[in-house]
Formats: structure tokens, sequence, C-alpha cells
């Protein structure tokens, strides 16, 4: 466990799936975690983790790269999920580097693994500054793949207990409808006069049964404010999309939370990019390096 500070938040860091356990926000654990680090073998629903190599959904869980079709892990349906039935999530990575604020891990992923082709060396850096969570993201590979990291951290900024009283911003005027898979239909469909209109601040569970799990285009920054405290958090990304899952499906027989004790800020590229060739590629080749980054600003 690597534990971090910068005055005003502390982090705790696991180097299995890279998670972050916690962070406490003036005292206040903001983020859903397990005590125990041998639970997220099999209690976790994803928390805190940095999934890939493909976060979200990849379709029938394949897809064709330069003439070749690539068969991952069903493991969500008909689908691939967050990266197959052995994620980013359920691998150790390896500590690259630390400092009291930061500290940088990294994972090669050979040739084949969970179907990807492509030796792929991915790192993160967690970094508090300030009043800031500063995630940094890389990849590299030795062959032609696709990619697509982000990180699963379910928040609660009071702390416990339930997070529709949440009142949600996003500055994104398209989401991406899904079909029953939850696989992208392809359209980017204006949130206007629907219940995905975030572009006010609007309550989570004040519309569509808080039964949230799509993914947003976004044109500018997140802001989720806890009511009762007021304590907000803003979110910048150099991704053009976040997945916003309002934590519907957590189940108290199997994690130690229920539903809507969290809801995740996804930011990443969009599900099922590899099929889809109108949306931002997500291939990566030798020679090129994918960088992105997002920040988690608290202030009241």
């Amino acid at each position: 466990m690597i534990e971090l500070s910068s005055g005003a938040l502390r982090a705790r860091v696991l180097p299995y799936g890279a998670v972050l356990q916690s962070l406490e926000v003036e005292g206040v654990n903001v983020v859903l975690g397990l005590d125990e680090p041998a639970d997220y073998l099999t209690r976790s629903r994803y928390f805190g983790a940095v999934v890939g190599r493909y976060a979200n959904r990849i379709a029938a869980g394949r897809f064709t790269l330069d003439g070749t079709t690539y068969q991952l892990p069903v493991n969500n349906g008909a689908n691939s999920l967050h990266g197959g039935t052995k994620g980013f999530d359920k691998q150790d990575w390896t500590v690259a580097a630390t400092s009291p604020d930061s500290v940088t891990l990294s994972l090669t992923s050979p040739d084949g693994d969970q179907g990807y082709p492509g030796r792929l060396t991915a790192t993160v850096t967690y970094t508090l500054d300030g009043d800031a969570l500063h995630l940094a993201y890389t990849a590299v590979t030795d062959a032609p793949t696709v990619v697509n990291l982000t990180n699963h951290t379910y928040f609660n900024l009071a702390g416990g207990g339930d997070i529709r009283g949440h009142v949600l911003q996003m500055d994104a005027h398209r989401y991406l409808p899904v079909d029953a898979g939850k696989i992208p239909t392809g359209e980017l469909a204006p949130v206007r006069d629907t219940p995905f209109d975030f572009t006010t601040p609007v309550a989570i569970g004040e519309r569509y049964g808080a039964a949230y799990d799509h993914c947003f285009v976004l044109d500018g920054r997140i802001r989720v404010v806890e009511p009762g405290s007021g304590l907000a958090m803003e979110v910048t990304t150099t991704e053009p999309g976040v997945q916003f899952y309002a934590g519907g499906m957590l189940d108290p027989a199997a994690t130690p939370y229920g539903p809507f004790s969290g809801f995740c800020l996804e930011t990443q590229h969009f599900p099922d990019s590899p099929n889809q060739p109108h949306f931002p590629t997500t291939v990566l080749r030798p020679g090129e390096r994918v960088e992105s980054s997002t920040t988690y600003r608290f202030t009241r």
C-alpha cells in the first residue's frame, strides 16, 4: 500500500489493479474502497481500479484491425467489458516511482493477453496537488492494438449513504444511446429534453430512476455537489467522453455496498470504438504513445 498526502488530501493506492483504495478530503473518505487488499480479489466491482486494456464494452468481444479479427473474452452478457475476465484491474502493477504526494505504477500486457494484439506497456501516475487529485496515463505498443484506459472509482462526497441527492452538472450536450446490451447504437444524440440533460445542475436521482450507465460526449468540465456538506468535485479531462454510472447495480450480498452507494465518472474514449469507425479512434501503433489525464478538484 502506498500512502500519499498533499495536506488537503490523503490517499491510499494499491499495486493490485492500481487501485485508489481511499481518498480523504478534510478527513472524510469520499471513495468506495475495501478494508482488506485481499477483498479486491473477490468482493470488488472495479472499486478504484484502473481498467483496461479496453475500458467499457466491445460488442460480442470482437473487433477487426488491419484485416485481422480478434476475439476477446465475453464477460458481460454477449460482450467484453473492461478488458475481459482478467483485465488490468485484476493484475499486479509495478511501483515505478514514489514521492510523498505521487506514485507511478506500470504494467506490461503481453501480446495475446485477453485476446488483444501487441505487447502493451501502460503507466498511471496518481498525484495529489493541494485540493486536487491528478491521474496521468501513458501506453505504448510493439504492434497495432486498441487501448482505452480509465479509473473506475466510485465517489460519495458525503462519505456514506445514498448518492441520489448529489447534484450533477456536465458540460455535455450529446450522449451515446445504447441497445439492450449497453452497446452504443452509433448515434451521438442531443441531451436536450431528455433525462440525460445535465447541462444545468440536476440531482442524480431526480430523473430516470438514477439508472444511468451511459457515455457522454464532453465539451468541458463536470461538477458534482453534495448539498448537505457543500463539498464539490470538479472534473476536467483530456478524454472525449465520460461514462456516468450511478451505481444502481451494486450488490450488497457480493460487496459491502448497496445500490447508489457511489457514482462513477469514468473519463475515457467511447465504448465499442473499434467497431464504430466514426467514433474517435482508440488504435495505437508502434512508435505512437497514448497520453491522457484527468483531474478531480475538491472545493466548497
